[in-house]
């Protein structure tokens, strides 16, 4: 949900500039930033998994330790990442498939960007974490005030002093460091029942691993999702500069479900976690039926609104003629299959709340890549501009169907256990 506002607020306010090579710009460096997010992740679902059963084991000090190790992990390797993204950039933007008309735009854009690395990261991380301990409110609001903030500033940085994607820049990395602070406030003061402190920190007695075997599969899917948009992306700037401003408001469109379905299943992951750990099977099946139900409902809901607007959608963000037409046209085909993303977020989630890491690698590598990624080109070589479209509802199909076979697999190994 986070990545989904700042994503729409930055594009909907270039989008008012009326300059089709500053949102194509923005969608060229969306999966920079999605890959800082997703490494947060790595820690934040890792962390959440692997605490949460602590939680139903009743292992209190552990917990601490878990969180801990996450915090400081984010730290080093937010810093690392913000390094070496500011010392690679100008290969890294040629590989985004960057024209002329949109290399430095693209170029200011992530340079900004580049700062906020260990701030997206904590900021990834711990909106997962606090759930584990149940403060999801808490967890909502380091990332809703690090989303008004974004609201705010966008339309005074990018319109009133006319900072353009400079601005979009300045006021995401503004909106993730204090969503940060929040939560490294709300550690400090000492109201959880987790630490943040460096007495704590610890990756011995399978910390690290138990954090980064459950992570490192879910972050996958964030990661291999930002591989295949850069590849889908390069593919589609052969079409020119206005399909590639069109794709990268379509895709913002399907992401109104997709990140919506994805936080119906993070949401859930903490709850099924405890109720592993604890062996309390009941509950565990009562939760799941709700949590399916629910999922399917948003996951449908949205779709039918999106596809009904899409056309008033498009035109808040596209005024350009061709890149309204191609923005129409690939939504429409993106949304065909968005009304199971929240079934499959929620079965792909239950597998990490399980522990399951294997299967959970398997179906988070798959949709965003094992599958996604060469239907990208068998799609392209049969029907062209629209087959690099299909390949996601494709992949969609197919991971879900996956995702189901694995999960009532490890489900029965895990009852029989009892």
């Amino acid at each position: 949900m986070n990545v989904l506002v700042y994503n729409l607020a930055d594009t909907f306010f270039i989008g008012q500039t009326h300059n089709p090579f500053q949102v194509a710009a923005i969608s060229l460096a969306t999966p920079v930033f999605l890959i800082f997010m997703s490494i947060g992740n790595v820690f934040g679902i890792g962390g959440t998994s692997v605490i949460s059963r602590a939680l139903g084991e009743g292992k209190k000090e552990y917990t601490k330790k878990v969180c801990s190790f996450c915090f400081w992990s984010c730290v080093v390797v937010g810093i690392i990442i913000s390094i070496a993204f500011l010392i690679f950039l100008d290969k890294i933007v040629v590989a985004l498939g960057a024209s002329n008309e949109t290399l430095q735009f693209t170029k200011d854009y992530l340079t900004i960007i580049a700062f906020s690395g260990p701030f997206v990261l904590i900021t990834s991380c711990y909106s997962n974490i606090l759930r584990a301990e149940g403060q999801a409110t808490k967890a909502m609001m380091g990332q809703i005030i690090g989303n008004v903030l974004n609201i705010i500033l966008d339309p005074l940085l990018i319109l009133s002093l006319n900072f353009d994607v400079k601005g979009a820049a300045i006021a995401t990395v503004i909106g993730n460091v204090v969503g940060a602070l929040y939560y490294i406030i709300y550690f400090v003061n000492g109201k959880s029942i987790l630490s943040i402190s460096i007495k704590n920190y610890s990756y011995r007695n399978k910390i690290a691993s138990g954090v980064l075997s459950i992570g490192i599969p879910a972050a996958l899917a964030s990661v291999l999702m930002s591989v295949s948009q850069i590849i889908m992306n390069s593919m589609m700037a052969e079409y020119g500069d206005m399909a590639l401003a069109g794709v990268g408001v379509a895709m913002k469109i399907t992401m109104i479900t997709g990140m919506l379905s994805m936080g119906i299943g993070q949401g859930v992951q903490p709850l099924l976690g405890y109720c592993t750990g604890a062996m309390n099977w009941n509950r565990y099946h009562g939760i799941m039926r709700f949590s399916l139900v629910l999922a399917f409902i948003v996951s449908a809901v949205l779709t039918m609104l999106c596809y009904l607007f899409v056309n008033q959608i498009v035109g808040i963000f596209l005024t350009e003629r061709s890149a309204f037409a191609y923005a129409v046209r690939f939504a429409k085909i993106l949304l065909t299959t968005s009304t199971f993303f929240g079934v499959f977020f929620v079965f792909a989630n239950a597998l990490q709340a399980m522990g399951a890491a294997t299967s959970s690698l398997i179906v988070n590598i798959s949709r965003q890549g094992l599958i996604y990624i060469p239907s990208l080109f068998v799609l392209r070589a049969i029907i062209g501009i629209n087959g690099l479209m299909w390949a996601q509802p494709v992949a969609d199909v197919l991971s879900l169907i996956l995702a189901i076979s694995l999960y009532f697999g490890i489900f029965k190994r895990k009852k029989s256990l009892m």
